[in-house]
């Protein structure tokens, strides 16, 4: 979470400069790549300076840069190629508390795929939240089960920490929702925690509905004996 904030937090303080954000603006509003020469142009600025703020952009992962002739002749006397910018298409979101309503669009999209196919509503919602977990198996690697766990929680948003034999997760990825949708998005909760905790092989670790006060409403468990 820590490299993944700080990697957003860099990309996106590059538009509260004026200058840059100018920038993006228009190139974001073109349809096709441009040169820094039409920018210069568009925005009455040296090239110099509207060329240092987009490698700036670019750097930032704000702006994609390709090369090609505007003139599309091609072979000797074609001249260089330009180098053109457009907007990129990775998308950047920064939320602190961390929240994951993607992670919930892609459960419930995943579930109506297989109620389409004839199951029922409410297995396939919870299969679908127990699969997704599932695919945590690779991020955790503590030989302590509900430390796994929780190396594994940790990259999407739950804060997890371990009391004793607990695994309390101090915030919820799902809050507005959970708030609105209570029984539905905490139910898939912990069928999703489970679901990690079955992909991690944490065979003693049982994720339980125990809601509380600015925390999610699950918990991580060691089975006795």
């Amino acid at each position: 979470m820590a490299d993944r904030l700080g990697e957003y937090a860099a990309g996106i303080g590059s538009l509260a400069e004026p200058v840059r954000r100018r920038l993006y603006e228009y190139v974001a509003s073109r349809a096709e790549p441009v040169g820094r020469e039409e920018v210069a142009r568009a925005i009455e600025l040296p090239a110099h300076t509207v060329k240092f703020h987009l490698d700036r952009l670019v750097d930032e992962g704000l702006l994609e840069v390709e090369f090609r002739r505007l003139s599309g002749k091609t072979g000797p006397g074609a001249g260089r190629p330009s180098k053109l910018y457009k907007r990129s298409q990775r998308e950047f979101a920064v939320s602190l508390p961390e929240r994951r309503y993607d992670l919930v669009g892609h459960i419930l999209a995943s579930a109506f795929e297989h109620v389409a196919s004839g199951a029922e509503l409410d297995v396939a919602l919870h299969e679908a939240a127990a699969r997704e977990g599932r695919s945590l198996a690779a991020t955790g690697s503590a030989e302590d089960q509900l430390e796994r766990l929780g190396e594994a929680l940790a990259t999407q948003g739950y804060e997890p920490r371990v009391e004793g034999e607990v695994l309390v997760l101090a915030n919820c990825p799902f809050d507005a929702l959970a708030k609105e949708h209570t029984d539905l998005v905490c139910g898939l909760n912990r069928s999703f925690v489970q679901g990690a905790a079955d992909g991690l092989a944490c065979d003693r670790v049982e994720a339980s509905l125990e809601p509380e006060a600015g925390r999610c409403c699950v918990k991580g468990r060691l089975r006795e004996g």
